[in-house]
């Protein structure tokens, strides 16, 4: 037994003692974890604590603040289902090396910072040595001592390579802690590449010209510096620059329009300005500096497609026109219990594409140019179901430039009166519904009053309408097979009769995002559209597009 040891013999089992919390990693960990629960209230996570910190630890392992325990049953939150039980409760009731919380919880799923394992380790080996000194009978037999030096040499090689492990993940973390971009701020980048075409016979724009069928190499490039200074909030700085041109030109209609053209001649531009933060967790704010859309604020109901580098291929399919009112502005959004199943959302921007909202001329500026506002409320009693209404009231003038659609619809649709001031009441119900986790099922119908502040007094009713599918996960994870079928904005009456549409345009798409690897998606498409600009006598146009998203 231990009482006739000497004193080498002492130094030995201190070392197998050792050698054998390295080889029981469940053990070791739950002893640990033990003596740290403590003071794991007082720890603070932050590995850079000040001499302050370290001196509460030192206090608080003294263990005035747990009760020591001598059976596993005394946890109220330890079952015997736990996959430790067994190594707590050899530790309690052989070692009596555990602690708990006066309120009788053990508390053994905390993180564990570096200071708690030094402190922990402190006492832990304290007990073990108060034990030994003790000489308490039945605690180390020698049985005990030679298998324990039996498995440490069977599995020294285990243990050198564990260690070696262990050496490079934390050279690898010093490494990539000296070399980060920032600690506030996370660079976000993607790129598309577009092999794309329009075909067809005739134009849409009734000049009789024909279709340029020419196929085009394109590129658009977003790099977003998003900076969080409180972890809920985000200041958002996207450049951009790409030569994705705009179809309608080559088809004469902007029916025919892709989601993600952009044409700046490939120079960068500071694309996005914006700070969204919380300003309760009921309240959700977000400031747009410029180039704000209603979209990138709150729900829009088309989580599959809304994306312009992953979702839809056209302008019209990525979400209801009703969320491009006042696109391109500056102004707020605020959200009423964002992460409830009923919230609201209430928005105001000003200015535009066109239109300066830091203007201080006539015709400009927060108030007296252009501006959008909106409200929504959405309902989503479960994931597999998102209903929302929207309303948005518009105004817009000759100075700032009238396109009532963004461009998603007949020429009609966007100015219905021609190029005068107008005022518009925009109402919008969007749903999206998934029966399976594979099975997405949405869309949305829309209408829209305009009337003309300027010139003859005259009153337009606009309406459209989509619906879309979407299977996920198609042939491999990750990828999404899409179609959509709808009728994009049409004049279905107007007191100026010569700009009122009479036939029906028709839009149908498909694609197939293939997701090549995480980081890149190639997305091959087509986009029809019957009858474009809302005209019977058009020939179909049709756009096929092999768009590549490299994300990072």
């Amino acid at each position: 037994m231990i009482n006739s040891v000497g004193v080498s013999e002492i130094n030995t089992m201190t070392k197998l003692f050792w050698n054998w919390l390295k080889l029981s990693p469940v053990v070791f960990a739950t002893a640990l974890f033990a003596t740290n629960s403590a003071f794991a209230g007082e720890v603070q996570q932050d590995l850079n604590q000040d001499a302050t910190s370290v001196t509460q630890l030192s206090q608080n392992s003294s263990g005035n603040n747990m009760g020591q325990v001598t059976s596993v049953s005394q946890f109220s939150d330890v079952q015997p289902t736990d996959w430790a039980f067994q190594a707590l409760q050899s530790l309690v009731e052989r070692y009596g090396c555990i602690a708990g919380y006066p309120n009788g919880t053990y508390r053994g799923n905390r993180a564990l910072t570096r200071y708690e394992f030094a402190a922990g380790l402190n006492a832990c080996l304290d007990r073990v040595n108060e034990l030994i000194a003790t000489a308490t009978a039945d605690l180390v037999t020698k049985e005990d001592l030679a298998t324990l030096q039996r498995l440490q040499e069977e599995f020294s090689a285990e243990l050198a390579t564990l260690r070696g492990r262990v050496d490079a993940l934390e050279a690898r973390t010093a490494e990539l802690e000296a070399n980060q971009f920032s600690t506030t701020t996370k660079l976000v980048g993607e790129a598309i590449f577009n092999v794309g075409g329009a075909f067809g016979d005739e134009k849409a724009n009734g000049t009789g010209d024909d279709v340029d069928d020419n196929i085009t190499f394109s590129n658009r490039v977003r790099l977003s510096l998003n900076s969080s200074f409180t972890g809920t909030d985000q200041l958002q700085t996207r450049l951009q620059s790409g030569n994705l041109t705009n179809f309608g030109t080559a088809a004469g209609t902007n029916m025919t329009r892709l989601g993600y053209d952009n044409d700046t001649d490939n120079e960068v531009q500071i694309d996005k300005l914006n700070y969204a933060f919380n300003l309760s967790d009921a309240i959700r704010v977000k400031v747009d500096a410029n180039n704000g859309e209603y979209y990138e604020n709150i729900n829009n109901f088309n989580p599959d497609f809304a994306s312009s580098g992953r979702g839809a291929l056209s302008r019209y399919g990525r979400f209801s026109p009703i969320y491009r009112q006042g696109a391109g502005g500056a102004g707020l959004t605020v959200t009423f219990n964002p992460k409830g199943s009923l919230s609201a959302s209430v928005g105001y921007l000003a200015g535009g594409r066109t239109n300066d909202a830091s203007s201080p001329l006539a015709g400009e500026g927060l108030f007296d140019g252009n501006y959008s506002a909106l409200a929504q409320i959405a309902f989503q009693p479960s994931e597999s179901f998102n209903v929302g209404l929207t309303y948005v009231r518009t105004y817009q003038n000759s100075q700032g430039g009238v396109n009532l659609f963004e461009s998603t619809g007949s020429a009609f649709a966007s100015q219905p009166f021609g190029a005068v001031a107008t005022s518009s009441n925009n109402y919008g119900a969007q749903v999206n519904f998934r029966p399976t986790s594979k099975l997405a099922i949405g869309g949305w119908v829309g209408y829209t009053t305009a009337e003309a502040e300027a010139g003859p007094d005259a009153d337009a009713d606009i309406w459209y309408w989509m619906a879309n599918l979407a299977l996920r996960d198609f042939g491999k994870e990750g990828n999404l097979l899409g179609v959509f079928f709808g009728q994009p904005p049409k004049v279905t009456s107007n007191d100026i009769g010569a700009r009122e549409d009479d036939g029906t345009s028709y839009h149908l798409e498909a694609l197939y995002r293939y997701q090549l690897t995480d980081n890149i998606a190639v997305t091959p498409g087509v986009l029809v559209i019957f009858n474009p600009e809302h005209n019977d006598n058009n020939d179909t146009v049709y756009v096929g597009t092999l768009r590549t998203t490299f994300t990072f």
